[in-house]
């Protein structure tokens, strides 16, 4: 059963169609991968979805409800939640009170108590490993534990959807594991559908389950992650070299 649909979305900005009528689902609990080259759309794609963009034309769906033209706050609180390639913390606040406010301002947040916004933080941060810096100042994190606190933020919203954007960039080999067995732990555990933007295609290979090809703007093809990354058009316009060495 479909979480997310898109039909036939467009953003148009001037004479440019940076998404040109996208369709695209995805399904309760899965892993759904978007790919492609730099001005493909992507991230455009991911504002459509979490209300950062108003679409042009077209309609999205979360659990059923038009959210088209819903602003972010309101997509949030229905339980979609957004982790960016770079990190957006409170940098004067602990790692445990960065956590606390997705917890408050996420899917029901609105009828929790400070003191269980806490809990919830401090639960999510035990899932990714980081309890023991909970009263450290965010500044004092390296990136990939910053990109650790961001996921303890999402997961502490109680989100149904999680979009990822190209939360791999930047790690070395080891963190990219300990990120990718994190995320799938995520949507084992609770049941949570990601749709997730990446350009490193080894761990697109590792986690995604369905693959989403953006050309400028259209998708090109999908499937399963080992079938596009094999289809010519993609192999010879996008991934090149990177697929046939993957």
């Amino acid at each position: 059963m479909a979480l997310l649909e898109l039909d036939r979305v467009a953003k148009h900005f001037g004479g440019l169609a940076a998404v040109n009528g996208v369709t695209v689902r995805a399904d309760d609990g899965e892993i759904l991968a978007i790919v492609g080259p730099n001005g493909a759309g992507k991230t455009t794609l991911l504002n459509l979805i979490v209300g950062l963009e108003a679409p042009t034309r077209g309609t999205v769906r979360f659990a059923g409800e038009d959210i088209t033209h819903y602003p972010p706050h309101r997509v949030r609180q229905m339980g979609v939640a957004t982790v960016q390639q770079t990190p957006r913390h409170f940098p004067s606040m602990t790692v445990l009170e960065n956590v606390a406010l997705g917890a408050l301002f996420g899917r029901a947040g609105a009828h929790r108590k400070e003191e269980q916004a806490l809990e919830l933080a401090g639960e999510a941060l035990s899932f990714v490993g980081l309890a023991d810096r909970r009263h450290d100042h965010v500044g004092n994190l390296n990136l990939h534990e910053q990109r650790f606190l961001e996921l303890a933020r999402a997961i502490a919203g109680q989100p149904r959807l999680l979009v990822l954007d190209e939360v791999m960039a930047g790690l070395n080999d080891a963190e990219l594991e300990a990120s990718i067995e994190i995320i799938r732990t995520i949507r084992d555990q609770f049941n949570v559908t990601i749709i997730w933007v990446e350009h490193v295609m080894k761990a697109v290979m590792s986690l995604a389950e369905r693959t989403v090809v953006l050309n400028f703007g259209d998708v090109l093809t999908e499937g399963l992650p080992e079938d596009v990354m094999r289809h010519p058009a993609v192999v010879e316009a996008y991934l090149g070299e990177e697929i046939k060495h993957a």
